[in-house]
């Protein structure tokens, strides 16, 4: 996954969830104070407890879990100036910081999920402390255990169709005898050629949609579950042309290979059309967060 299209693609959003509002009055109003930010959740006494601390969260902080019963969250401390909702309307306005905090978020979940399996949790979750974190733990435990249990042994892994009209009006027509013709003038010629334009732009979307019509079907035998995300613009699309469909699907982790052999050659002759696929990531896109108290 394109780390800076993180922001969008597989739920990070630049929201908080399931945090306590860090502007309440009983927030830290230190200027050193520190807040939990919260990656991911996991079982209690699985992996994630050894690997912890071999890794580096957000400001370079070191990480750790703070374990509830049979849960266990990975938590690091980050500035609460920084991560409270001022801080966090301030990191829109500026998008390269903001890729830098999901390109971290996304490093420590991939690599929790490299040892076992978690639940990622929403860019910028945050709670006041690990009281709070624990206290969350508690509440929701029954939804992460069976979110927990209906991920296990499975990842993500993205689809996404792109149109190109340029390279389907770029593409050799299929030879045909030209009929024989008057001079055309410079003007009427200039028609002609915004006709085509407009043909190969209109030909290349609806094959394009005919592909990404396809996908569901090819893979609905391999695939647990289907999440369809707003396309890509801009630097998020990675992709030749635009994007005109982004879905996730939830695979059994031994399967993957049979989910690209489906997907194979789905575009092959169709000009101006492309299909990428993404992953095996981490189950971003079917990881439900805490609502319960949640700050936005």
């Amino acid at each position: 996954m394109n780390t800076d299209a993180q922001i969008t693609e597989a739920g990070a959003t630049a929201t908080t969830a399931g945090a306590t509002p860090l502007d309440r009055p009983d927030a830290p109003t230190d200027p050193g104070a520190t807040v939990s930010y919260v990656y991911a959740l996991s079982r209690a006494g699985t992996a994630l407890d050894t690997r912890a601390p071999q890794l580096t969260g957000l400001d370079d902080g070191p990480l750790r879990t703070v374990t509830c019963g049979e849960l266990s969250a990975l938590v690091s401390s980050v500035p609460a100036g920084s991560y409270s909702e001022e801080g966090m309307r301030a990191r829109l306005e500026d998008l390269s910081g903001l890729a830098a905090v999901a390109r971290t978020h996304h490093a420590v979940i991939e690599a929790a999920y490299a040892t076992t399996t978690v639940l990622p949790m929403r860019l910028a979750t945050v709670y006041l402390d690990d009281a709070r974190v624990r206290s969350m733990l508690h509440e929701r435990r029954a939804d992460f255990g069976e979110l927990l249990t209906w991920l296990e042994g499975h990842v993500e892994l993205g689809v996404k169709v792109y149109a190109d009209p340029r390279e389907a009006a770029a593409a050799p027509a299929d030879p045909a005898p030209a009929p024989a013709s008057a001079p055309v003038s410079p003007g009427r010629a200039y028609l002609q050629q915004r006709r085509a334009q407009r043909r190969h732009h209109r030909d290349a979307y609806r094959a394009a949609g005919a592909v990404a019509g396809a996908v569901p079907d090819r893979v609905s035998a391999l695939a647990r579950a289907r999440v369809a995300h707003r396309p890509q613009q801009g630097e998020l699309a990675s992709g030749p042309g635009e994007n005109i469909s982004n879905e996730a699907y939830l695979v059994p982790a031994e399967r993957t290979g049979q989910f690209h052999q489906a997907l194979t050659g789905l575009a092959d002759g169709v000009p101006g059309v492309h299909v990428e696929i993404t992953g095996p990531w981490a189950p971003y896109s079917f990881a439900t967060p805490p609502t319960a108290g949640a700050a936005t």
